[in-house]
């Protein structure tokens, strides 16, 4: 499994549009077979910063999802509203487990 971390930062007075634009990605990445976990957070330490957790069958499914046109133009929306370059960082999942959580 492949595992990416994308931390996005938002300008001042941005937190708001940046956090509805990322959201909306949510429903397409949905539809993509091979991405097996896709999860928006907002951090409770710094305003306006995001991170995006994402788990990929393979590095073919990972390479899908970075060429589909609806990342594309998240991205070339997400320009106007960041403070800087999304950080990005690509990891191999190695051990674990996942829990389900019955409310």
């Amino acid at each position: 499994m492949i595992v990416i971390k994308a931390i996005l930062q938002a300008k001042s007075g941005m937190e708001i549009s940046l956090e509805e634009l990322l959201k909306g990605i949510i429903p397409s990445v949905q539809t993509e077979k091979d991405t097996i976990v896709y999860t928006l957070h907002r951090s409770q330490e710094h305003m306006g910063r995001f991170l995006f957790y994402e788990k990929y069958k393979d590095q073919q499914a990972c390479n899908d999802h970075m060429t589909t046109p609806y990342l594309q133009e998240l991205l070339r929306q997400c320009k106007d509203l960041l403070s800087e370059p999304p950080e990005i960082e690509l990891f191999e999942e190695i051990a674990g487990f996942t829990r389900t959580v019955n409310s």
